[in-house]
Formats: C-alpha cells, sequence, structure tokens
C-alpha cells in the first residue's frame, strides 16, 4: 500500500504535537516496519522545515528533514504539477498540488487532517487510516 502524508501528519510527529501525534507515530512505525510505503511531495519538505524550526534548533531541524527523507519516498513537484492543480476542482491550491502529486505515483490514500482536504475522495484522516491497517 501507499500513502502520501500531508504536511500537518509529518509536522504532528517530528513536533511531537499532542495528542495528534500518537496517530502520526503509529503510521511512521507502519511504514519503518514496510507494512505500507509512505510518500511526501517536495514541496511540503520546505514547508515542514519551517514550522519545525520554530520547535528545534537548526541543526536538529536538518537532521530531522534528512531522516524524513531516507524514510518516505518524495515526488517531485514539477511546473506540470502547478498547472494540473490550478485547473483541478479542488478549491485550496496546496491541497490540489498534492492531490496531482498523489495521482502521478498512483496513491492509494492521502492522509491528512484538514477537514476540506478530507473530502476528496483518496483522502483519509489518520485515524481510519489506522484502522483499515489494524489485523
Amino acid at each position: 500500500m501507499k500513502i502520501l502524508l500531508d504536511s500537518n501528519i509529518v509536522i504532528d510527529s517530528l513536533a511531537m504535537r499532542t495528542p495528534h501525534n500518537k496517530n502520526s507515530d503509529a503510521i511512521f512505525t507502519l511504514i519503518i516496519n514496510k507494512d505500507i510505503t509512505g510518500y511526501i511531495n517536495t514541496s511540503s519538505v520546505t514547508d515542514i522545515y519551517y514550522v519545525i524550526r520554530k520547535t528545534f534548533n537548526d541543526t536538529d531541524s536538518r537532521q530531522k528533514i534528512r531522516e524524513l527523507l531516507k524514510l518516505l519516498e518524495a515526488i517531485e513537484v514539477t511546473k506540470g504539477d502547478c498547472y494540473a492543480a490550478l485547473d483541478s476542482l479542488i478549491p485550496d491550491f496546496e491541497d490540489a498540488v498534492v492531490a496531482v502529486c498523489a495521482d502521478k505515483v498512483n496513491i492509494d490514500y492521502i492522509v491528512t487532517r484538514d477537514e476540506e482536504f478530507l473530502k476528496i475522495p483518496n483522502a483519509i484522516s489518520p485515524g481510519d487510516f489506522l484502522k483499515k491497517c489494524d489485523p
């Protein structure tokens, strides 16, 4: 199974944002155990760094990004992806870019806590995703 993590899921885990980090950490455990393949789009990486830099110093933030990039597959965001997102029916441009990137690599689910983003067909909340993975 392939999932794309929205930046809020990654930040919840890296910045230890309670109570959300519990589900995010569980998802990362599934990825670490190779039960699922995790993806992130490259445009999210700078946003994640920006947010976690408010919690950690620069050195620690950079190390967390290095570890993240070792763990997750990265989907490059191209100019064409941006045009496709602009033409998308998804009203939030950032969400549209994530959705376009997910389609490029046939993602099964986009895991997000964004209530508006959850309205698109393959988006799922962390809790609902973990329920699907529970044997």
